[in-house]
């Protein structure tokens, strides 16, 4: 291939290349570098330009092309490698957010697994609460018992027109528990709370641990049971005498006992007893306080150094409550105190004072 002569393009004495001489200048022309030549090729044919006026015409074309087509040369690659660094911190950042996606979507898969897991395992130990309660519904002999020679009215009130006199006029329940030993020897008493679900038998434990998480029949079980103060007598005969259970959604156990904070609840004068059945007798209690409180001890106090102590205590509790019973307390009062959680720092608390009784 006969190679192009470009010894025949005039040359401008007067003209100073940006290469320094015109030698130079030749060279870069003669440089095989097709690549470089594409490119200029590429833009004349872009722009219209025609071959030989463009080069054969112009007496400082060697200028012209060395501006035009290695300024464009330049431009091109600068713009490619930023385009490329451009891209790779993009397509970095694309990955990382493909990951953290990842990682919260496994997340959130797990929480729907546990969360799943403990419904389902707290509706099967609802079911098996119920289904304890029933069958216990079918052996226990629950009847309202009137007064008898037997009964015996507590520390009487002088005045004739206080709530006592009124609340004294309600029956007892009588519950033979011999059937509920059998089933459970730990079988303390039976609980009924007016205008409320808990009417249960209630149990003793050696600690006030086992039966938060067992059943009546002492098989394992979230929902607890009621039961009575390891440190109070079974009889009843302490100062402060206290019953537990769990606040259980479903209102079993002490489900139902936040119904006493409400004022459809306390403003109704007859909610206002509880009444219990043991081996030994039958008793009634006038309620005098109800509120939440965070969690604490004082309330669960079982034992008092001297009248004063206990009298202190006393005004205490009565002085929390949110409803005003108008109840007149004394050191020869005995009373009976409910608990159960309100939230996981809180306790809903009931207290009431005996006023009736009648042996068995």
């Amino acid at each position: 291939m006969k190679e192009d002569n470009y010894n025949d393009i005039p040359i401008n004495e007067d003209y100073i290349p940006r290469h320094a001489s015109n030698y130079n200048n030749l060279n870069y022309i003669n440089a095989k570098d097709t690549t470089l030549r594409n490119w200029n090729e590429e833009y004349i044919k872009q722009n219209n330009c025609d071959t030989n006026t463009t080069i054969h015409k112009s007496n400082n074309i060697l200028d012209n092309l060395d501006k035009i087509d290695c300024s464009k040369y330049y431009k091109v690659d600068l713009d490619s490698n930023k385009e490329k660094e451009e891209k790779q911190p993009k397509n970095k950042k694309k990955k990382n957010n493909k990951w953290l996606w990842i990682v919260l979507l496994i997340i959130f898969i797990i929480i729907i697994i546990i969360s799943s897991l403990k419904i389902i395992l707290w509706l099967k130990d609802n079911k098996k609460t119920k289904d304890t309660v029933n069958e216990i519904n079918n052996i226990a002999d629950v009847t309202e018992k009137k007064d008898d020679e037997n009964t015996e009215l507590v520390n009487k009130e002088e005045n004739t027109t206080s709530d006592y006199w009124y609340y004294i006029k309600f029956p007892l329940i009588d519950v033979d528990l011999n059937k509920l030993k059998e089933k459970n020897s730990d079988t303390a008493g039976w609980i009924n709370v007016n205008n409320t679900n808990i009417n249960y038998p209630y149990v003793q434990g050696k600690d006030n641990n086992y039966y938060l998480d067992h059943s009546f029949d002492k098989k394992y079980n979230e929902a607890g049971w009621v039961f009575l103060d390891y440190r109070n007598d079974k009889n009843l005969s302490n100062k402060n005498n206290i019953l537990y259970a769990h606040s259980r959604l479903d209102k079993t156990m002490f489900g139902s006992l936040s119904k006493t904070l409400k004022s459809n609840w306390y403003n109704n004068k007859d909610n206002h007893i509880i009444r219990l059945s043991t081996e030994t007798e039958n008793t009634m209690w006038q309620i005098f306080s109800v509120y939440k409180i965070p969690e604490e001890t004082y309330y669960i106090t079982t034992n008092f150094n001297s009248d004063n102590d206990y009298q202190m205590f006393l005004n205490t509790i009565k002085e929390r409550s949110i409803h005003n019973f108008s109840t007149n307390l004394t050191t020869d009062d005995k009373i009976l105190t409910l608990s159960t959680c309100y939230s996981d720092t809180e306790r809903t608390v009931v207290h009431a004072k005996l006023i009736k009784r009648s042996q068995k």
